[in-house]
């Protein structure tokens, strides 16, 4: 069921903001639990075609509540439901950042959501703080506001006595000491999860503020209120930052060191001539994992070529292919500018 009281006090804070010039895109999660009632199920289903099914319902009765709500203050809504395959190929995120942008253009405030209708890998995009972190990216924002049951993030429980809140996160160090595990008490809240999509923004140059649903009106407003995370790097680009955080692989390729150190230490592109071993079963233009020596993952690409003609490339150079499979094998497994380097040591 739908909080409609919650969704109107989110809605109130947020009209008020936009009425300053503020544009607004909203990431919101629920379209699963908004399909139970219509449904007539007592609980979120286990198995993945109900899932979708609840969504379908859900996210018509979920869009339907935003729109009615936002309505009160004459704004309208538009709904914009994506995968993390929208992102990771060219086409498709290049055609939801020009939505993006004109739905702000035309003053209309997005309502992005994961589209777990036809998610068929995992039914979540991991979670939707992720994906907030990866659409204010997409759309350049100036900032993200994540909110969350709990206030701000603390170096311990916060309902115990003694507990400091984090005023100010500048990079990793100052998280030294903070147990951010699942069964910790900093935990409580989705913290972990919220925690994750800070680093993914401010990595991308977007600052953060992590607190409450309460106090999001001071949020928007600047006010020193929970936790903000400072912008920590430059803009990369959107596709790469969706391969690195988005993506799930769907097999992997397995590198001799000559080759980790070509694709991870100078940046080339990976050749077959330094591909051991294939597993899988994918397509061309999927992502795949590429793995070290003993095993570990250390980069995350786009390949082209299905996993069915790998295992006869491999270990041999492009030349030779050209020579016997003809020009179209001339070319990398995996191009430089589709790969993206996930650990720094191998």
């Amino acid at each position: 069921m739908i909080d409609v009281d919650r969704v109107d006090a989110l809605v109130d804070v947020l009209a008020a903001r936009r009425r300053t010039g503020t544009q607004i895109v909203l990431v919101s999660s629920g379209a699963i639990a908004a399909g139970l009632g219509p449904l007539g199920l007592a609980a979120r289903p286990r198995d993945l075609a109900t899932q979708q099914a609840a969504a379908s319902v859900g996210q018509g009765v979920l869009v339907a509540r935003y729109t009615s709500s936002f309505a009160r203050y004459g704004l309208r809504v538009g709904q914009v439901l994506l995968t993390a395959d929208d992102m990771m190929r060219r086409a498709h995120h290049v055609n939801a950042q020009r939505t993006l942008g004109r739905l702000l253009e035309l003053d209309i405030v997005p309502i992005v959501n994961e589209n777990d209708t036809v998610a068929t890998d995992e039914i979540r995009f991991g979670d939707n703080d992720r994906l907030a972190a990866l659409v204010a990216h997409l759309t350049r924002a100036d900032a993200l506001v994540l909110l969350s049951d709990v206030d701000a993030l603390y170096d311990g429980d916060p309902r115990k006595a003694g507990s400091r809140r984090l005023t100010d996160v500048r990079g990793p160090e100052d998280l030294d000491g903070v147990e951010l595990g699942g069964g910790g008490a900093v935990g409580t809240g989705g913290m972990v999860t919220k925690v994750q999509a800070a680093r993914i923004a401010t990595g991308a140059g977007v600052p953060v503020v992590l607190t409450a649903a309460a106090h999001a009106a001071q949020a928007l407003a600047g006010a020193d209120i929970g936790t903000y995370f400072h912008p920590a790097g430059r803009h990369p680009g959107t596709r790469l930052l969706w391969l690195a955080h988005a993506a799930t692989g769907r097999g992997r390729l397995h590198l001799d060191p000559g080759a980790v150190e070509a694709v991870v230490g100078r940046r080339k592109s990976l050749l077959p001539a330094g591909v051991t071993g294939v597993e899988g079963d994918f397509a061309a233009g999927d992502p795949v994992d590429l793995c070290g020596p003993l095993g570990g993952v250390v980069a995350r690409g786009l390949v082209n070529f299905d996993a069915a003609e790998i295992p006869d490339l491999l270990g041999r150079s492009t030349r030779e292919l050209a020579s016997s499979l003809g020009p179209e094998y001339e070319r990398e497994l995996i191009h430089r500018d589709d790969i993206v380097i996930l650990e720094p040591t191998h």
